[in-house]
């Protein structure tokens, strides 16, 4: 006796694949936020006594501005749960190029740009970042220290090379998803076409059956008279 797979097994499977198959790439699954703790200024570039806008920003991301720093020496502490925050979010051990810079009406300048790596964050998730005489400040990211301290900071290059690599394995993996989709569709199609067809067989055969008793039942009525 034949065991039928429902059809919505398949989806399943296709699923469990595709989980499978993206957790075989580390940082394609795991994402870790990153706020700020706390941070202090140690001096401001503008030149007037116009209060400058201080503010956090990854390359090709959107600015997140700190509106309560404002003047120099003062240490700046937050809970995570301001509605800037988070400032970035690192996936895996992807480093990104993020800095710290300061704005104002007239001129724009900058505190300090690094690369941010999930390495450079401890067991505890804290990473303190400074710069003499600009700044200082501590960032958080729960998780990002199970990536290991080990890890070496990539440079663009490198992490071209790897986003080059995995877009092959992307378009690898949606073509044998849409080709499992595909024949488990065929396989459904061709079960329900065999099943229909049977039952018309089946019809047809009772239909040439019923047929012949009517035809029986005739020349036995004409031979009775």
């Amino acid at each position: 006796m034949s065991i039928r797979i429902p059809p919505a097994s398949w989806a399943f499977r296709g699923f469990v694949l595709c989980f499978v198959f993206l957790s075989s790439f580390p940082g394609t699954i795991l994402t870790q936020e990153v706020t700020l703790d706390s941070i202090r200024i140690f001096t401001t570039h503008d030149w007037f006594s116009i209060k400058p806008t201080v503010y956090f920003q990854c390359k090709g991301e959107n600015k997140t501005v700190f509106p309560d720093v404002k003047n120099t020496n003062v240490s700046y502490s937050f809970k995570g749960e301001e509605s800037w925050q988070p400032l970035t979010k690192l996936e895996g051990t992807k480093c990104k190029r993020c800095g710290i810079y300061e704005q104002d009406p007239l001129t724009h300048d900058t505190f300090d740009e690094w690369e941010l790596c999930p390495s450079d964050f401890t067991a505890e998730g804290t990473y303190t970042h400074g710069r003499e005489k600009e700044f200082n400040a501590t960032f958080l990211c729960h998780g990002c220290s199970q990536v290991g301290p080990g890890s070496n900071k990539e440079s663009g290059t490198e992490k071209e090379e790897e986003r080059r690599g995995m877009r092959p394995a992307i378009v690898v993996l949606i073509v044998v998803l849409v080709l499992g989709v595909a024949a488990a569709g065929l396989v459904v199609g061709y079960k329900y076409w065999r099943k229909k067809k049977r039952q018309q067989e089946q019809a047809r055969f009772l239909k040439l059956f019923e047929d012949g008793d009517e035809m029986e039942d005739e020349l036995e009525l004409q031979n009775t008279l």
